[in-house]
């Protein structure tokens, strides 16, 4: 009997992988789900007993298509962007809910579709639910445009049998998620749209006007020392002239540097604890942090995920490596017994009003809808966060342009200013 190689997730949501006698990749699938587990990749086990055709067949994967034979190669995994994924999500939905039977439903999608990446992806789990497949476990084969969250919720949805209530949620989640991470975006642009433009005056300046008056003072104040902020100006106009070279090399070695630090463990968990705890960007964070993880478990709890499975997913999608771990902390805690208020308050990363508030939502067990309600506080609180940063950074852009290209003009005055006054003696 031939053999297949599994990577599955179990009921609390942690990774399972093995191997499991079957006779093809259906028959594996139903054996996994009897054990309680729900297959995201089965594949034949080559290893032992496999006959090279087929081998073969596997490698070029060739179909047969009148009369010809077509290899099907794939250069790339397509991915649906956010805001495609959150239309279809919503139209699914609206689908289902007028009655439609899923598979009817991925199809009519399928063919209204505009977007390719969509289109193909669509057509590829209508494909393997009517080949007998669950709805999540479809989803579960193209994890870069159907995130752990998505694909748990739909598996929520598949048991309760809510499956449009859940799509909706599903589909107001993601805009929501969105909407803040481009308010966060938007708030960077415009300190780095304006940096940049400094960068670049002060250094035409630097490059192509100083080195003028330079010349000019060597003929005309043979001899005489310059004032020290011309001097000092001067020196590194020369350094940028003559080193520029050396200076866009050690700024792209010292990026190149840090993105590898980033990908260490120890590297990732430092940025992100500056992250949260240096001012003046760590307010503005903790505030993101808190809302994304509010509005993350309790649209989980509320889709019917378990709080084991809801928190493991929450830590997988956090985006802190900080926060990650303290999540880890809370489901530790859980998993023996204990309620989420201590742990987190434990963790030292959010604050005491909204341990607070988790605290109030436990006991009254009512914690989806106390969580839902921090989110939507501290999304309005991003808002204003990104809004003050943004009224904040304004005059101190402006401030600091001015005192870089003001000290360069007034730099290169002072020597004519001494040359006037001896002149004028």
């Amino acid at each position: 009997m031939p053999k297949f190689n599994y990577v599955a997730m179990d009921g609390q949501g942690k990774e399972q992988k093995g191997v499991v006698d079957a006779d093809n990749e259906n028959d594996a699938t139903s054996k996994l789900k009897e054990k309680g587990l729900f297959p995201t990749s089965i594949s034949e086990d080559k290893g032992k007993g496999s006959s090279k055709k087929a081998g073969a067949k596997k490698r070029t994967s060739g179909k047969k298509k009148g009369g010809g034979f077509s290899m099907n190669i794939q250069l790339g995994t397509p991915v649906v962007k956010t805001k495609i994924l959150c239309q279809f999500t919503r139209q699914l939905a609206t689908l289902l809910d007028a009655g439609l039977p899923l598979l009817r439903g991925l199809r009519t999608l399928e063919k209204q579709s505009t977007d390719a990446p969509l289109k193909q992806i669509v057509g590829k789990i209508a494909d393997d639910v009517e080949s007998g497949r669950t709805f999540s476990e479809a989803l579960a084969k193209h994890p870069k445009s159907f995130t752990h969250l998505y694909v748990n919720m739909i598996r929520a949805g598949e048991a309760s049998g809510a499956m449009e209530s859940v799509l909706n949620r599903l589909a107001e989640f993601m805009e929501k998620a969105q909407k803040l991470k481009n308010k966060v975006k938007a708030a960077l642009t415009y300190p780095i749209a304006v940096l940049g433009i400094a960068l670049t005056i002060t250094s035409g300046l630097m490059i192509f006007i100083v080195p003028k008056f330079a010349k000019m003072f060597d003929e005309m104040l043979a001899g005489e020392p310059l004032p020290g902020l011309t001097q000092f100006v001067m020196n590194i106009s020369n350094f940028m002239k003559t080193r520029a070279l050396h200076g866009i090399a050690g700024f792209i070695v010292f990026v190149i540097i840090f993105k590898q630090f980033k990908k260490t463990k120890f590297g990732s968990y430092a940025v992100d604890f500056l992250a949260i705890k240096m001012p003046p960007i760590n307010s503005l964070v903790v505030k993101v942090v808190v809302a994304r993880f509010c509005s993350t478990l309790g649209t989980l709890m509320s889709s019917g995920v378990s709080i084991l499975n809801a928190l493991i997913i929450v830590r997988d999608t956090a985006g802190n490596k900080v926060v990650s771990d303290a999540v880890q902390t809370v489901h530790d805690a859980v998993a023996e017994g204990e309620g989420v208020t201590k742990p987190l308050q434990s963790t030292n990363v959010f604050p005491d009003m909204v341990v607070s508030m988790i605290e109030v939502g436990e006991e009254t067990g009512a914690l989806p809808d106390m969580l839902s309600r921090i989110a939507k506080t501290y999304e309005e609180e991003v808002d204003l966060a990104v809004e003050a940063l943004t009224s904040l950074i304004e005059p101190v852009m402006i401030v600091g342009l001015a005192i870089i290209i003001g000290g360069i003009v007034i730099a290169l005055f002072m020597p004519l200013i001494k040359l006037i006054d001896s002149l004028g003696g």
